[in-house]
């Protein structure tokens, strides 16, 4: 240790280890080393430098006292207690953190502070000298001149930054413990999810079984890793898809209707031609060639045991598909990952199928009505809708039927067939001039209307309902044109409107033009989100953005969803088919744009016995003729020259046995009417997808054997 300068008032010991402090200087240094010979580290030659200077000196008897009292009576306790005191005839005394001054004293004691010291005295640096004791300090005559006035104003600054610094660094502390806590807290909330999904139930004997205790979990998971809104075809093909792909997936089909996942083709096709009194409650059918179709399963795509309850589906060992059934999803948050269902019950998932399909549409006239004529309609769509429908048609004595389209002919012919046999009066009217007047051309809609009549309906063509109520026990359409039709109920077949109702709470895109989620050529709405079936309007690369509302198309659609779903990144470039059949003997398949307004080509022969939907049925051992009919097209479709003349457009009154029709938009082909043609789909699918001019429609056809007996 070192003192500089008279007077100084400060003691700076060195750090290292405690000191004791005699005859002002001091006696001995705290350590050996450079600079430890100085005039300030032997007493005796401080001693001779004060009596040198004798009386020039200012000391009073006070100081003396002080400098040579008893060394006990000196001693400062060590740096490291961490409180020190400054003893000095300035009177200016530091206990703690902070300095206390008599008057003058600290400013007397700041003055004379001296310049940092040289050598071993380098121990006096700044950090050691916030933290050293203030002691007077007194001068040798070798020691120097007195410290500037400027050293005492560094030291009050540095002093100050340092304080500064500490309430800096207690401020950031203390911010990053919050930040700490505000992080933790996240990753908790994160990471429940996982925790509840991991955790095994409590019951380990169930558990081994692949259940958990029963009360051990909620009815309704919380989590899914794969969550399917709707119950229909779409939905049941992604789930089919997604466990063929990761076969422990665990998928939740929450479905508003309360059946299970089952086809709808045969509500308005074999379901109607079966001989069983029982056939609403087993809901079995018999296919054309009058086999019936996998008896134990009937209509239903699988049986209840393929399904695993909902509330064991967390804990089933391999996973597994579960079905809520009669729960409507009401709301949707895509940023979240969640949604809310009728009931109130939150569900989250990390991957989603949108496949809602769609509602029958009503009539405006018919909705302006009264209650009593809600009560006598039915708007078809759902299991329940024909079973009501079939016990209507043998309590009442007529039935009307509007609509011309694809259900609205076949549930006239349908309904035809009991005409005959029961006494029903069967009416059907529609604003077209015949019926699928939308889908076939004039000529071959008429025929079809013909063929209609023939089944025992009373077809009204051009009929456009003005108005409904109700005179009596009956009902009163009032037609535009100013025609009366009284009848008892009311069947509604004018189309479907797809259900879009989440796309307000998810912020999805709903097509203007045709309705439907819009998706991109995976299917998807967004990175985790697909859309598949009736509801999805998606692009077709050969013949635009389209929506379609058939068969086929919800089971390719929906088992393409599903692989993707599961990482296969697959465009959806399939051409759909669907099929109509007006009872055993007449039916046809499309594929493409078949829309009568377009100009159409077709080409027609001689049908065989071999040319029904029977025969059909018979030769693929199924009605459903998506699954006989392959997805996939030729290889390879040779057209031959030929210099043979346009083929004709048929005359009224001709039996269109059998035939292509060809569906033009500039002068390429864009769909395809094989009517009571069967298995040819790759063919008009392969025709469709090269998208070439053909000058000979006559050599196109005679791919489809047309002309083979």
């Amino acid at each position: 240790m070192q003192c500089v300068g008279e007077q100084c008032g400060v003691e700076v010991p060195d750090v290292r280890r405690p000191v004791s402090v005699e005859d002002g200087c001091g006696e001995q240094e705290a350590a050996t080393g450079p600079g430890a010979g100085g005039a300030a580290g032997r007493p005796r030659e401080a001693a001779a430098a004060r009596a040198q200077h004798g009386g020039a000196t200012s000391e009073t008897a006070a100081q003396r006292d002080h400098a040579e009292g008893p060394a006990e009576a000196r001693r400062l306790p060590p740096i490291a207690s961490g409180r020190w005191r400054t003893r000095a005839v300035g009177r200016c005394e530091a206990t703690g953190d902070m300095f206390r001054c008599g008057a003058g004293g600290l400013a007397r004691a700041l003055r004379s502070l001296s310049p940092a010291p040289r050598g071993r005295a380098a121990a006096g640096k700044l950090l050691q000298r916030w933290s050293a004791p203030v002691e007077r300090q007194r001068s040798t005559r070798g020691a120097g001149s007195s410290a500037p006035e400027g050293s005492a104003t560094s030291s009050g600054f540095a002093l100050i930054v340092g304080l500064s610094t500490l309430g800096a660094g207690a401020y950031v502390y203390k911010t990053l413990q919050e930040n700490k806590e505000r992080f933790t807290s996240r990753v908790t909330t994160i990471t429940t999810r996982s925790r509840e999904k991991e955790s095994s139930p409590p019951d380990t004997d169930a558990a081994a079984q692949g259940r958990a205790a029963p009360g051990a979990q909620p009815e309704v998971p919380s989590h899914v890793p794969f969550l399917l809104i709707g119950g229909g075809t779409a939905a049941f093909a992604a789930a089919r898809s997604i466990r063929a792909r990761d076969p422990g997936a665990r998928v939740l089909i929450v479905s508003e209707d309360p059946a299970l996942p089952y086809m709808r083709p045969p509500l308005s096709k074999e379901l109607w031609f079966s001989d069983d009194p029982n056939v609403t409650e087993t809901l079995r059918f018999r296919q054309w060639n009058g086999k019936e179709r996998r008896a134990c399963f009937s209509i239903y795509f699988q049986p209840p045991s393929f399904y695993v309850p909902v509330r064991d589906l967390p804990y089933v060992e391999n996973g597994g598909v579960a079905v809520l059934c009669g729960k409507k999803v009401v709301h949707m948050d895509v940023r979240g990952n969640t949604v809310k269902l009728s009931d109130g019950t939150q569900i989250s998932y990390d991957k989603c199928l949108i496949a809602t399909g769609g509602s029958p549409r009503n009539l405006p006239a018919i909705e302006r009505a009264g209650k009593d004529v809600q009560q006598r309609l039915t708007l078809f769509r759902k299991i329940e809708d024909y079973k009501k429908l079939e016990k209507i048609s043998r309590e009442v004595k007529s039935i009307t039927i509007v609509g011309g389209g694809f259900l609205g002919s076949e549930l006239a012919c349908a309904l035809g067939r009991r005409a005959r046999s029961r006494g029903l009066e069967v009416i059907q009217l529609f604003p077209e001039n015949g019926n699928m007047g939308k889908v076939l051309p004039e000529y071959l809609s008429n025929w079809t209307t013909e063929k209609v009549r023939r089944e025992g309906v009373n077809v009204m063509p051009n009929a456009v309902v003005k108005s409904v109520s109700v005179s009596g026990k009956r009902l009163v359409i009032k037609l535009k044109d100013g025609r009366k039709v009284e009848t008892d109920h009311i069947v509604a077949a004018v189309g479907l409107e797809p259900n879009v109702e989440l796309a307000k709470s998810a912020g999805l895109e709903v097509d203007s033009d045709f309705g439907g989620f819009r998706v991109n050529a995976e299917l998807q709405a967004r990175s985790n989100i697909w859309v598949a079936g009736d509801a999805a309007c998606f692009y077709d690369i050969k013949l635009g953005r389209r929506r379609v509302e058939h068969h086929d198309h919800a089971v390719v659609s929906g088992r393409l969803a599903g692989e993707n779903m599961t990482g296969a990144a697959k465009p959806y470039w399939h051409q759909s088919m669907f099929w109509s059949d007006l009872g055993p003997n007449v039916g046809y398949e499309a594929i493409g744009l078949v829309d009568s307004s377009l100009p159409t080509v077709g080409v027609f022969a001689k049908a065989t016995a071999k040319d029904t939907p029977k025969s059909a049925t018979e030769q693929s051992g199924t009605g459903i003729r998506s699954e006989s009919e392959t997805e996939a097209e030729a290889s390879e479709v040779h057209v031959s020259p030929s210099s043979s003349p346009a083929p004709q457009v048929p005359k009224q009154g001709e039996d269109y046995g059998k035939g292509v029709i060809f569906y033009l938009r500039d002068k390429v082909v864009v769909g395809i009417v094989l009517w009571n043609i069967f298995n040819r789909m790759p063919i008009a699918r392969k025709i469709i997808k090269d998208g070439e001019e053909h000058d000979d429609l006559n050599e196109v056809a005679k791919l489809f054997n047309i002309h083979e007996d």
